[in-house]
């Protein structure tokens, strides 16, 4: 998750080969109408995000349910937003690639997006609700390079893996 430029796509992608799982650009589950708003620098409302959101969470939910997991880019901004993706997907976890205004609009100017234009930066950062304590994420900071990200997202996925599958220690133990 993050504002435009900050590399979902490409650290998803790589994570998505690291872990053998399918990549999917959320930007690619847009209905053509937002694309359109977008491409003309009009930033999406609520109304236009949750059929958007909607049908990542059933993605999210389908791939869950069959166990075959799945990366997913999403700007996943507000906690409403990630609460729907929540909703339909209870074990989501949010991997937050972050930076400053600064670095991230720099990497908008240097890239040509087909319908995000670096002119909605702002509106998205002012959108951008930072993740609270209930909800399972990881900060990825994007002055690193993808591959440094991509790595740093497998680790935490393994290292949740291994809790998870962790027999929880008792007082029974030796307490």
């Amino acid at each position: 998750m993050g504002v435009s430029g900050s590399g979902k796509s490409t650290v998803g992608e790589l994570l998505g080969h690291r872990l053998g799982v399918p990549f999917i650009d959320g930007d690619d589950l847009h209905p053509a109408a937002n694309k359109e708003k977008m491409r003309t620098g009009i930033p999406l409302d609520d109304d236009d995000r949750r059929p958007w959101l909607q049908e990542i969470g059933r993605t999210l939910k389908a791939h869950q349910k069959d166990g075959t997991g799945v990366i997913i880019a999403c700007s996943a901004l507000k906690r409403r937003y990630r609460d729907l993706l929540r909703e339909a997907a209870p074990d989501v976890l949010f991997l937050h690639l972050q930076g400053s205004a600064e670095t991230l609009a720099a990497r908008m100017a240097s890239r040509n997006h087909e319908f995000m234009p670096a002119t909605l930066l702002a509106s998205q950062l002012e959108a951008l609700e930072p993740l609270e304590a209930d909800e399972r994420h990881v900060l990825l900071d994007v002055r690193q390079s993808p591959s440094e990200l991509a790595d740093q997202a497998a680790a935490a996925l393994e290292g949740l893996a291994v809790e998870s599958t962790t027999p929880e220690r008792t007082t029974a133990e030796g307490d």
